[in-house]
């Protein structure tokens, strides 16, 4: 199992980013797909997750309405639009998978959002 974060970088409060996640190494279209972040000095936490086939998809109260999560089984990706970005959304984001009843994680991209 592969899983490349990339996208992340410098914004302004009020702007925008977009992540993608790409997979490997597993049937990408049957199962669940999950954007976790965190903080400095902070535990992970969970940003965003879809099913597998993209029908449902569920947010952290803190990002609902500014984040949206979406997948493509065609080309094994799984992406988060990030807009209206704040300062607290500063962050390392981490894609990752539970596969046979063990978590995977990409590398992370790092999300700094200041003036």
């Amino acid at each position: 199992v592969q899983l490349v974060e990339s996208g992340g970088g410098l914004v302004q409060p009020g702007g925008s980013l977009r992540l993608s996640c790409a997979a490997s190494g597993f049937t990408f279209s049957r199962y669940i797909m999950s954007w976790y972040r965190q903080a400095p000095g902070k535990e992970r936490e969970l940003v965003a997750a879809i099913t597998s086939a993209g029908g449902l998809t569920n947010y952290a109260d803190s990002v609902k309405g500014r984040f949206t999560i979406s997948r493509d089984n065609a080309k094994n990706t799984v992406s988060l639009q990030m807009n209206g970005l704040k300062t607290e959304d500063t962050a390392v984001y981490y894609c990752r998978l539970r596969f046979n009843g063990v978590d995977y994680w990409g590398k992370g991209t790092l999300v700094t959002v200041s003036s």
